[in-house]
């Protein structure tokens, strides 16, 4: 029965080949990066590739003790698991888990650049994480490096890490159709993997700086949230009432104690009282009869009516004007011409 489930349980290449191909899909996948179709690839990738990783563990196919060219050509591509995990893993979305997903891939990373470093695959230092600067701040705090010359080294590796990995995929792509189709020898094979291994040292070398800036971007971040929300905590203090401070009872009298009065009537009984002493606004005016309405409304008719007439009489007489500035005394009579 346990043969059985041996033989049911998938290889290690089919593992390692099907977390590969959906990298690679991945990788050049139009959909968003937060798209449930990507997101199950990139799940579905990383579980493969943790399986292909248990196994080389269990198997024990590498050491550090033995030498690059004592491992067979066929077996050097399974070198590459640790890359592929800290890729996928950068391909995680969830903003709540984004500081877990960079520290774990920054992992895989620096494991896969410590073991090709054993191996002497290349020539590379291995970058200064988080975990180890302690160590070496002394000595770079010592040294005095000038932050310029620093600069420009390090803009001058990108270029060189840059024009490097353009080489090694142009040579992967001319290799890639003989290896994959088994018509190569196993120097070729052994060739083609081993531009694989220095492709993803220098990918690994960009990965962990980029993931370095962002750790350092959420923390700040992380820390100015407590700073801005500790400080608000401290400064929230109980609303203070107004008051009004006076010096004897008389004054107290007039301004008030520091405290809201109590109402001591309602506004119905205020008018009352108001209108029983005739205080009110509207009170001592004497009202205008229906008589006095029906006049005043005739008197400013007839004003309407006499303003108007005198428009028409002062249009007329601008009309006559002229006319005549425009026909001459005698203009239009021709009885007597003779």
């Amino acid at each position: 029965m346990a043969a059985e489930d041996e033989l049911l349980l998938p290889r290690l290449p089919e593992l390692f080949e099907t977390g590969k191909q959906l990298l690679d899909e991945v990788e050049v996948a139009t959909e968003p990066a937060g798209s449930r179709i990507v997101q199950e690839k990139v799940f579905k990738g990383l579980d493969l590739l943790e399986k292909a990783a248990e196994m080389l563990s269990q198997l024990d196919l590498f050491s550090r003790n033995e030498d690059l060219e004592e491992i067979a050509s066929t077996d050097l591509k399974y070198l590459l698991v640790p890359a592929f995990q800290g890729a996928l893993t950068m391909k995680q979305v969830n903003p709540n888990k984004r500081l877990d997903h960079l520290q774990r891939a920054q992992e895989h990373f620096m494991n896969y650049l410590t073991q090709r470093h054993c191996y002497h695959v290349v020539e590379f230092e291995l970058p200064k994480t988080k975990n180890n600067s302690t160590e070496n701040h002394a000595a770079n705090s010592s040294m005095a490096y000038p932050i310029l010359v620093a600069m420009a080294s390090q803009r001058q590796a990108k270029i060189d890490r840059y024009k490097q990995k353009k080489e090694l995929e142009h040579r992967l792509s001319a290799m890639k159709s003989a290896v994959e189709s088994g018509q190569a020898d196993d120097e070729r094979v052994r060739e083609y993997y081993h531009l694989h291994l220095q492709r993803w040292i220098d990918i690994s070398l960009e990965e962990i700086e980029s993931i370095d800036q962002e750790i350092k971007i959420l923390r700040e971040r992380d820390s100015s949230r407590e700073a801005s929300t500790s400080n608000s905590s401290r400064h929230e203090r109980p609303p203070v009432k107004p008051f009004i401070l006076t010096r004897n009872t008389a004054q107290a009298k007039v301004f008030g104690a520091g405290y809201p009065s109590l109402a001591t009537m309602t506004v119905s009984d205020w008018y009352e009282q108001h209108r029983k002493y005739g205080a009110l606004p509207d009170q001592g005016i004497a009202k205008a009869t229906p008589e006095e309405f029906r006049k005043a409304a005739q008197q400013q008719e007839e004003q309407e009516k006499e303003e108007e007439d005198n428009e028409q009489t002062l249009h007329r007489a601008r009309e006559w004007d002229d006319w005549k500035d425009t026909h001459p005394r005698g203009y239009g009579n021709r009885q007597n011409m003779g």
